[in-house]
């Protein structure tokens, strides 16, 4: 199978590799963090102005019809610079949703909107209780005249503070668990009776717990049809499954350059600690564990516009090998760093912080060998 990017692609790495390098410099990142956002609004327009939000989306829609290899190199590239601007939560989740299955007119404005930089969106479907099972949904909708009433609560909604409309998955019918039954709401953020509570995440990110008491939504509001929300749920939760192993690629290749570069000044013993058999040999082992990471990825990416059993496999056993590469190379760099490496002044945390971030996201490895285990 051929791996070699095009030229577009390549061009593309190279566009979003130097937004990295010139304009989100971990020092800017840090002023970024600071601020009362948590993100910068400024960066999320240049974003845009470089057509990354556009590109999943089809030219029917506005955007440039980009496939998963794409998203594959936008995401590793803003892995290497740790941007935390809400791309996997807007673009890859909540626009997953709207490119699945958002009837026209929702789509014309909403897409539009995200495409210009001038929103962000939200996907709201985890829950308490739900371990990662994409069918747990006990958050309800009961049908009215006009439309729906919302009542329950959704956890760990990415940027779910920020949003200006979020995807909400509630069930219309049958029990918590069921396949059936789940439909997907684009809810608007001020809404009355939805109540909000954003904190920050371990990795500078930000989250919220959303609660909502008799929110109605009018049946426009609907994605898809009524009760078949399933299918697109996992869809989405797949391509962010490969979404977060690629940039958890950049995040790694970023972190071991540092690493080794701290090896080759770091001195001990009067010479510098890279000299030394043993942290060579961990050094390799980062490296060997990175690349078995990127086959995975590439697997995981490639696999997406196959069969649904194909498609699911793929990315739980990305997801599982990404869970183990990314635990080694973060626990290792943090050995060889020292005490250096958990301050929050230096790089190094930072790019640990989000790899433990990473493993967790979407299921941990842990649940993902369940997953493969029980086909």
């Amino acid at each position: 199978m051929d791996f070699n990017f095009t030229e577009e692609q390549v061009l593309l790495r190279d566009a979003v590799g130097r937004f990295v390098r010139e304009e989100y410099t971990f020092e800017a990142r840090r002023q970024i963090l600071a601020s009362n956002d948590g993100m910068s609004r400024e960066m999320w327009s240049t974003m845009a102005e470089l057509g990354l939000m556009g590109m999943p989306f089809s030219e029917d829609d506005g955007g440039f019809g980009s496939g998963p290899v794409d998203t594959m190199v936008v995401m590793e590239e803003l892995g290497r610079g740790l941007v935390v601007e809400p791309y996997l939560s807007s673009v890859i989740l909540a626009g997953g949703a709207l490119r699945a299955a958002a009837p026209s007119v929702m789509r014309n404005t909403l897409i539009s909107n995200l495409m210009a930089g001038e929103s962000i969106l939200a996907f709201a479907h985890e829950e308490r209780g739900g371990r990662g099972v994409p069918s747990h949904v006990a958050l309800s909708a009961e049908k009215t005249e006009s439309g729906y009433v919302l009542n329950g609560e959704k956890a760990v909604v990415l940027w779910g503070g920020l949003a200006n409309q979020i995807v909400v998955s509630a069930r219309t019918a049958g029990d918590v668990a069921d396949i059936e039954g789940i439909t997907l709401f684009m809810v608007d953020a001020g809404a009355i009776g939805l109540t909000r509570r954003a904190y920050e995440t371990v990795d500078g990110g930000q989250a919220a717990e959303l609660t909502f008491d008799g929110v109605q939504v009018d049946a426009s509001a609907i994605l898809g049809k009524a009760g078949d929300g399933f299918a697109i749920i996992t869809q989405v939760l797949d391509e962010a499954i490969a979404a977060v192993c690629a940039e958890s690629l950049g995040v790694m290749k970023a972190l071991h350059e540092q690493t080794l570069e701290y090896a080759q000044t770091r001195k001990q013993f009067g010479q510098p600690i890279g000299k030394f058999q043993v942290t060579q040999h961990k050094l390799v082992d980062m490296y060997a564990a990175y690349e078995e990471a990127v086959s995975m990825t590439y697997m995981a990416t490639l696999k997406l516009n196959t069969n649904v059993v194909e498609r699911r496999r793929s990315a739980s056993a990305a997801k599982a090998m990404i869970g183990k590469s990314v635990t080694f190379v973060g626990e290792t760099a943090i050995q060889i760093h020292g005490g250096m490496g958990m301050t929050d002044e230096l790089a190094a945390s930072h790019y640990f912080k989000r790899l433990t971030m990473i493993e967790a996201m979407f299921g941990n490895r842990d649940h993902h060998l369940r997953q493969l285990a029980h086909g």
